[in-house]
């Protein structure tokens, strides 16, 4: 049953269509979703892309509202017309290139500091460390709430700080990340290189509708083969945000294996060594909860781990399903030759979280992230700003957030209900919603 209530952050591979008989069928691109004018050299090479893609039909509506609203008023009609014509598509092939983006980001922001690393690490494990021994001293039900929502942040930054690890943005020694990786990722109970290895494929295949491997879309055939509790269950809060735990373990539907077990096909055969490395690195983790169980009894460790553990939980979700969705405006998936590095990552968002920004060592700065994994979180916030004179529309700014970001749950909500399929066919599609998976929702 798990394994077919996971959410598509998990990374769920669609079945492939047999055959066209009975899907969705692809409708042409809206007029307002025409490409601006490029550089003849790129409308050449992608002069064909339209005819590939598949939209919501509702966007049509939502273009024809547009233009009425903007014919009215004296004169207006001509500055109307011409502001559909150069109407933004953001499905459309970028008029720039990866080198012209790293060319604008300064050159130091590519510099890993191993002891500014590490100085991020000594932080957060004190204030972890200091936040555990004043509950524990206090050990009251009026403080114990304060200190669930504390530490399960703590608990989302040291994955964080795993997370760069991972990707080498830490610092230019592999083993220095390896440890320090194996460590952080630990004592939340994730296996380092499994998930390390499986988050490269996410990087790799970033905006995808089969490959990618967080958080992608279902093709609408393998979303009407769903019955409705398992509908239920994957697009109504908070089930989807508790899923990460059981994507560890089993994967999701269309894939096999874990990211415990070596011979997973998510691994290399060389990377056999790495996963049970992780594993066994995990399993000493579980025996360090085990004796302090046993020494401090069930229900302290319930309100001093497992809870803050549930709440990292749902940090990890939160975050990483908004760097994908909810965007006001439909963005695009790919399959097939529309599909490239540059315009997967594109399509990626960043998000502001008010003052958990730096708690959460910038993770919402995520586009850049994205397309440069290598650069360390300390310098993604100025490589941003430099590089979006290049991105133009192609980057969206982030709603600015309150304090807290409250505001991300009406995103997220929001989101659940009209994120729901794309097309079984076309090359470039659009999310669509389920009437039906909405009502019974409510």
């Amino acid at each position: 049953m798990a394994r077919l209530v996971l959410p598509e952050r998990c990374g769920l591979t669609p079945l492939r269509a047999r055959s066209r008989g009975g899907g969705a069928i692809a409708l042409p691109s809206p007029p307002h979703l025409a490409a601006a004018p490029r550089r003849p050299a790129a409308a050449a090479i992608h002069r064909d892309w339209a005819l590939r893609v598949s939209a919501p039909a509702r966007l049509a509506s939502v273009f024809e509202e547009d233009k009425s609203s903007s014919l009215r008023g004296d004169g207006e009609e001509e500055a109307a017309g011409s502001s559909s014509a150069e109407e933004f598509n953001p499905g459309a092939p970028p008029p720039f290139g990866l080198a012209e983006i790293r060319a604008a980001i300064p050159k130091h922001c590519w510099v890993k500091d191993p002891w500014r690393s590490m100085g991020y690490v000594l932080r957060d494990v004190l204030v972890v460390l200091g936040l555990a021994a004043a509950a524990a001293r206090v050990d009251s039900w009026l403080v114990w709430p304060l200190y669930w929502a504390a530490q399960g942040t703590m608990f989302w930054a040291l994955f964080v700080l795993g997370h760069d690890c991972g990707h080498g943005s830490f610092s230019s020694n592999q083993k220095l990340n390896s440890v320090v990786g194996h460590i952080l990722h630990s004592s939340i109970l994730v296996p380092y290189n499994g998930w390390r290895i499986s988050h490269r494929t996410h990087h790799q295949n970033h905006g995808h509708v089969e490959k990618d491997e967080s958080w992608h879309p279902l093709p609408q055939r393998l979303y009407n083969s769903l019955d409705n509790m398992t509908k239920k269950l994957r697009f109504s809060l908070p089930f989807p945000m508790l899923a990460f735990p059981l994507y560890l373990f089993v994967r999701t539907p269309g894939k096999t294996g874990s990211h415990f077990d070596p011979n997973s096909d998510v691994f290399l055969p060389n990377e056999k060594k790495d996963v049970l490395t992780s594993t066994a690195s995990w399993l000493a983790m579980i025996g360090v909860l085990a004796g302090l169980t046993f020494a401090m009894g069930p229900l302290k460790m319930l309100k001093l781990y497992a809870i803050p553990y549930a709440i990292f939980v749902m940090w990890l979700d939160f975050v990483t399903y908004l760097h994908h969705h909810g965007h006001q405006d439909k963005l695009p998936w790919y399959r097939g030759k529309e599909w490239s590095y540059l315009r997967g990552g594109l399509t990626t968002l960043d998000r502001d979280y008010g003052l958990i920004n730096k708690i959460h060592h910038d993770i919402g700065t995520h586009v850049i992230h994205h397309l440069f994994p290598q650069i360390p979180h300390y310098h993604l916030v100025e490589a941003t700003e430099a590089a979006k004179p290049v991105l133009g529309k192609y980057y969206k700014e982030p709603e600015k957030s309150a304090p807290l970001p409250f505001h991300l749950l009406g995103v997220l909500s929001r989101s659940m209900k009209s994120d729901h399929y794309v097309s079984d066919t076309g090359d470039v599609v659009y999310y669509q919603s389920d009437v039906e998976t909405n009502d019974s929702a409510q």
